[in-house]
């Protein structure tokens, strides 16, 4: 069970970014602090959640937030549920806020994990995509995160960038390997609706890679990561000895999490019922504020998700991982129907397995090696068998 409290503010906003985040002249950081602590306090207690594995400080850009606000967020979390000592507590980081003195102290506030957005070190890739740091600047943070938080250091890098080369793109992989041996999460770039990159591109002042150029670029960063002993255990995702993201597999399995901060989005099970809720909080930071001071949260839509959209989410999220959905997770919210009884049985699933993209077993549904390069293509078959059940 997982909590994840938002940081909704940034210093500028990328290029390519159409997240919920703000860019304002001044945040009045103890309003904010004391809303994050009320909602985390309120949602814990009217969720059935009483034990929290992972708190994962999300934004916006959660390293701009004082060392303070995580302490005080993490001993409401204390307070209202069980966070034992072993809880993964993660901060997202920018190079540009991450200064040695600076992570200590987010290390003395119960910080035991890092995701730092490094996106390139490439300085003219860093200025396309509007970072406000530099390569070095880059190197610097992900090499002090090392030193402070060993093992437990992933980073973030995007390819897909427009003009960006296979060759470019393998030579950043490569300096990135040499800085970071523990987590890597890799992300194509998507052009989102009202970006200044997606205007660039669609005023036809930058050109994109082709599709069969991204998808080699996809495969060159697999096999270079998994030569270089990283387990591929989901489609972005990449670890090296041991060091998977315990809070992002608790998406993955379907797990409950709690969203707190504006914008910020939760699956769980409220006291006194017995069906599983999706919740998204207000998005504004100022009303959401006045919402928590007014009501302890600013929860903006429930929805009761139907036992049909619950599997949905368990497939589409499951099959993102090495391990697939196993038979016992499935069971948990499909005690009457078998995954075997829905996917073992002539139809889609049995022509993807025959194609070599999937595969079912004793212990799961999952793809192969190839499937999950393809997995988005391979979904829309899947979801039509489990609706036709």
């Amino acid at each position: 069970q997982t909590l994840c409290p938002q940081w909704p503010y940034c210093r500028k906003r990328c290029s390519y970014c159409n997240f919920n985040t703000y860019v304002v002249p001044a945040v009045d950081e103890a309003a904010m602090r004391a809303c994050l602590v009320r909602e985390a306090h309120t949602l814990l207690r009217l969720s059935q959640v009483h034990s929290i594995t992972s708190v994962f400080f999300g934004g916006g850009t959660p390293s701009l937030a004082s060392p303070h606000t995580i302490a005080a967020v993490l001993e409401a979390v204390a307070g209202a549920a069980h966070l034992p000592a072993s809880a993964e507590v993660t901060l997202e980081a920018n190079p540009s806020s991450t200064d040695t003195s600076r992570l200590t102290s987010f290390r003395a506030a119960g910080v035991n994990r890092l995701s730092i957005g490094v996106q390139s070190l490439d300085d003219a890739e860093l200025r396309l995509l509007g970072r406000e740091h530099t390569a070095a600047e880059a190197r610097k943070a992900v090499e002090a995160a090392g030193r402070l938080f060993p093992g437990c250091t992933s980073i973030d890098l995007m390819f897909g960038l427009p003009g960006q080369s296979r060759d470019a793109w393998a030579q950043g992989l490569e300096a990135a390997l040499g800085l970071c041996d523990d987590h890597i999460s890799l992300y194509q770039l998507t052009l989102e609706r009202g970006t200044a990159l997606a205007a660039q591109v669609r005023g036809g002042t930058l050109p994109l890679p082709p599709q069969d150029l991204l998808a080699d670029m996809y495969q060159t960063a697999r096999t270079v990561l998994v030569a270089a002993g990283f387990r591929h255990y989901e489609v972005s995702n990449f670890a090296r000895k041991g060091a998977l993201s315990n809070h992002n597999l608790s998406y993955w399995r379907a797990d409950q999490y709690i969203g707190v901060g504006p914008g910020a989005h939760g699956r769980f099970v409220p006291q006194g019922s017995c069906s599983r809720e999706a919740r998204v909080q207000t998005l504004e930071p100022v009303a959401w504020m006045r919402e928590v001071q007014s009501q302890g949260h600013g929860t903006r839509s429930r929805v009761v998700l139907s036992p049909l959209e619950q599997l949905e989410e368990l497939l589409t999220l499951g099959l993102r991982t090495d391990e697939g959905v196993t038979h016992e997770r499935w069971g948990h919210f499909s005690p009457q129907l078998s995954l075997q009884a829905v996917f073992g049985v002539p139809g889609e699933a049995w022509a993807l397995q025959e194609q070599g993209w999937l595969l079912l077993d004793g212990s799961s549904l999952r793809c192969t090696w190839a499937g999950l390069a393809v997995l988005d293509s391979l979904l829309p078959d899947l979801l039509c068998q489990l609706q036709r059940r």
